[in-house]
């Protein structure tokens, strides 16, 4: 079995995460299969996301592809990147339901964030441990719409602690909007809700989200500078190095 599968059956598309082993770390491949389907999801009529194992939905970028970050254009390429499939999640032409457990961070968490519905288990943890692992940073772009779902203060708290936020924070913020005992219970009541979108009026569907969606805009300003500020720095560096050596970073703020 290869780090995903992508399955189409009575107009509901399903990605699924097959990295168990590695809590769902996700690959540029898989980044890169999950943008081709949102941008193109043939006749499928809703979108679902869900993964295997029962640690996580998904940890974040598999580590071993930051290995090979030498310049300023490998982290503004490797967001802009990022960007493209964050966008293609939340613009694409069907709606999204995302069935979460367990760990949902980094690259996992920005995609649950632009997901049209999010389903949860009473494990499920959300966060972006990034200052406590790799010492980089989120796009404004995600910032934004992390505060746009948790609210500022929560986002702050998230992004500054490098604590998880557990199941209850994410239910009463509503970024969470059903919470089921199990995963395999949580992916049942995905696919339930994704067939009954199926009876709904579609252009009524349509419209609104892309109504949410243009309301949920908001300016974004420059954020290269950022990017490298990290990205670039012997923090950075540090950072891969102590999460292969399985060894707590030793921060230096250069």
């Amino acid at each position: 079995m290869g780090d995903y599968t992508i399955t189409h059956e009575g107009g509901i598309a399903e990605y699924r995460l097959t990295r168990p082993e590695s809590r769902n770390s996700l690959t540029f491949e898989m980044y890169q299969a999950l943008e081709n389907l949102c941008r193109d999801p043939g006749d499928a009529r809703v979108i679902v996301l869900t993964a295997e194992g029962e640690k996580a939905f998904a940890s974040g970028t598999d580590i071993s592809n930051f290995k090979d970050f030498h310049s300023a254009q490998d982290a503004i390429d490797y967001e802009a990147m990022i960007g493209r499939v964050i966008d293609a999640v939340q613009t694409a032409s069907v709606p999204v339901i995302a069935s979460l457990h367990g760990i949902v961070a980094g690259g996992g968490a920005a995609i649950a964030a632009a997901a049209d519905i999010r389903l949860g288990t009473h494990d499920t943890k959300f966060g972006m441990p990034i200052a406590r692992t790799l010492g980089n940073c989120l796009s404004i772009a995600n910032l934004n719409r992390l505060v746009h779902l948790l609210g500022e203060s929560r986002t702050r708290y998230l992004l500054l602690t490098a604590e998880f936020l557990p199941i209850s924070p994410l239910v009463e913020s509503g970024f969470i909007s059903e919470v089921l005992d199990t995963a395999d219970l949580c992916d049942r009541r995905a696919r339930e809700l994704s067939a009954h979108l199926l009876t709904l009026a579609p252009l009524t569907v349509s419209a609104t989200r892309d109504g949410l969606n243009r309301l949920a805009q908001r300016a974004t300003p420059e954020d290269t500078d950022l990017i490298q500020r990290c990205y670039l720095s012997d923090d950075f560096a540090e950072g891969i190095d102590a999460f292969f050596a399985k060894r707590k970073a030793n921060w230096s703020g250069r």
